[in-house]
């Protein structure tokens, strides 16, 4: 039952993603993204990182997506126009992306020795607790110029939004 949820979430993630780069109109390609960022969510619960999950859940497919949507329709940022080198792309471009990304999986493939598995060990601080405690304890000088840095942006905002409207 796992493998076939994994498989799904996995699959929907990658058509999302591939979807998010195709779209010509930027409000579809960041609906993309929050197909792509739930999928990913599931796929945490499925690793058993709840937290994690919602974090995915909150932070990104939330707040940042908010974020995302504000700026695409700040700059009225409209559809793509289509170039006369869409031809171009499709016939050479796209069989020669196809052909590198082959050869790239053969090097890999041939520099990563056969023998190197992942093993997964009993990692226990995952926790919120945990989390809590190492993001205020050793890593509270990067949390606090996260949030400055957040605070300017939606401060930096707020300024080209009113200046928009006056």
């Amino acid at each position: 039952m796992d493998v076939i949820v994994f498989l799904t979430f996995a699959l929907t993630a990658v058509v999302c993603a591939a979807n998010m780069i195709l779209q010509r109109h930027p409000i579809s390609s960041a609906i993309s993204l929050i197909g792509v960022m739930g999928s990913l969510a599931v796929l945490y619960l499925l690793l058993g990182a709840e937290f994690l999950a919602a974090v995915q859940v909150i932070v990104y497919a939330g707040a940042i997506m908010v974020l995302f949507v504000f700026v695409i329709m700040l700059l009225n940022a409209e559809a793509e126009q289509k170039t006369g080198q869409s031809l171009v792309a499709r016939y050479v471009g796209i069989p020669a992306l196809l052909v590198f990304l082959a050869l790239l999986g053969l090097l890999i493939r041939a520099l990563a020795p056969a023998s190197r598995q992942v093993v997964f060990g009993g990692f226990t601080g995952g926790t919120p607790l945990a989390v809590g405690r190492t993001l205020f304890t050793e890593y509270l000088l990067p949390f606090e110029v996260t949030s400055i840095l957040i605070l300017v942006a939606i401060l930096g905002a707020i300024v080209l939004a009113r200046k928009e409207a006056d």
